[in-house]
């Protein structure tokens, strides 16, 4: 666990849990555990990747961190304060954490010129004076690799890779500390999405940025990320280095997501997996992947679920036999 004074964001035992009604019936309400005991930090000037399959809660947990989704308990930390507590400044947070899109075409209103997008920012929060708003507005189009004549023009006559470049301006134009990157680059062509990743991993330099970075795409996490934490029904099942876990995973479901990776040489670890992630309303008992795994023994299907620990220093695996799958 690093020194608190190197950590930026601490996620405590963060869950995010939806009631459902019973019906016209009168059937039994049930509760869906999107986010169910989240434990994370972020260091300053690293990327923790988030992976898992659709529907494990990622975008929960990134709305949570926003500030965009109340948690049912546990604690948002970003710099000491805590951000789901009430009565929290949603300008404050906001010039704290901001996010990248996923679709660059949805996500940036058509009606609206480059300029209005990365003014409107600004003027909510204060900034109005029109040197400075000028100022910031070219600056950050040249940092994003846009010329500052391109303001005047609209969505539409930009490309896809040019929209996205606008999308991580508007989220760096008041100067965040934490961002959230959401499918980065799933929505752009290959041949763009190698600049993208470049002129993220540039900035985050630049600017002195910490990213949250929520991706399928293992290769770009793989490319991109200082950490990794693994996410699997709700819950964190591994964290480490990249390195770590892309090359010595412990878990059975890191080591099924890391050999789906093409790999011509034939040298990526673990064994794929079969079945669909289990319906959320209903999580098995003990460990919630035990459906799935080939590792399974008769110990791992009985509560209670197994706590996430640590088995090496930085490496934290949520599995009964971590210690015998090296």
């Amino acid at each position: 666990m690093p020194e608190t004074d190197q950590m930026i964001l601490r996620v405590e035992d963060l869950a995010v849990h939806f009631p459902l009604g019973g019906g016209l019936l009168g059937g039994k309400r049930r509760t869906v555990h999107a986010v169910d005991g989240v434990d994370l930090h972020l260091r300053k000037g690293e990327c923790l990747g988030l992976v898992g399959e659709s529907g494990c809660g990622k975008s929960t947990l990134a709305l949570s961190i926003l500030g965009l989704q109340a948690p049912t308990r546990g604690r948002v930390l970003l710099d000491g304060v805590d951000i789901a507590a009430p009565g929290v400044d949603r300008k404050a947070r906001a010039r704290i954490v901001q996010m990248v899109f996923q679709d660059p075409y949805s996500s940036l209103n058509p009606r609206q010129t480059v300029r209005r997008t990365l003014e409107d920012p600004l003027r909510l929060h204060g900034i109005t004076d029109k040197a400075e708003v000028d100022g910031r507005i070219e600056e950050m189009l040249r940092h994003v690799g846009l010329r500052p004549e391109q303001a005047a023009r609209y969505p539409h006559e930009f490309s896809g890779g040019q929209r996205q470049r606008i999308g991580i301006a508007r989220a760096l134009i008041l100067k965040p500390k934490i961002v959230v990157l959401d499918e980065p680059v799933s929505a752009l062509d290959v041949s763009i999405r190698a600049q993208i990743i470049n002129l993220l991993l540039e900035l985050k330099e630049t600017m002195e940025l910490s990213y949250i970075m929520i991706s399928h795409d293992l290769g770009v996490v793989e490319h991109m990320s200082d950490r990794v934490a693994v996410m699997y029904l709700g819950r964190i099942v591994e964290t480490g280095g990249w390195h770590t876990i892309f090359t010595a995973p412990r878990h059975p479901y890191t080591r099924a997501l890391i050999a789906a990776i093409p790999d011509p040489f034939g040298e990526r670890p673990g064994v794929k997996i079969s079945g669909e992630l289990p319906n959320p309303l209903e999580p098995p008992s003990g460990c919630r992947f035990h459906p799935r795994c080939p590792e399974v023994r008769d110990i791992c299907r009985k509560p209670p679920t197994p706590a996430l620990g640590e088995i090496a220093p930085d490496h934290e695996v949520r599995c009964l036999r971590a210690a015998e799958l090296v």
